[in-house]
């Protein structure tokens, strides 16, 4: 399984990565951050690939994802 993080105080939620998600597992929160945005949140890590393309699109680098084979 994968562990999908995101720094919601720099999330701009500019959106780019739920476009490009191929599992459509991206969201925007209800939650706001400090700054008025509401960043967005994976909704089901179990569904996530890890193919990082969210990592690769995000232009404030606020996504990371980590695979149970990174972490051993």
């Amino acid at each position: 399984m994968n562990k999908f993080v995101v720094e919601r105080e720099l999330c701009k939620a500019c959106g780019l990565c739920i476009r490009v998600c191929p599992k459509k597992i991206i969201e925007f929160s209800t939650d706001i951050n400090s700054k008025g945005y509401t960043p967005i949140q994976c909704n089901d890590e179990m569904k996530c690939i890890g193919c990082k393309m969210c990592i690769q699109t995000c232009p404030d680098m606020v996504i990371e994802i980590y695979s149970d084979k990174e972490e051993k």
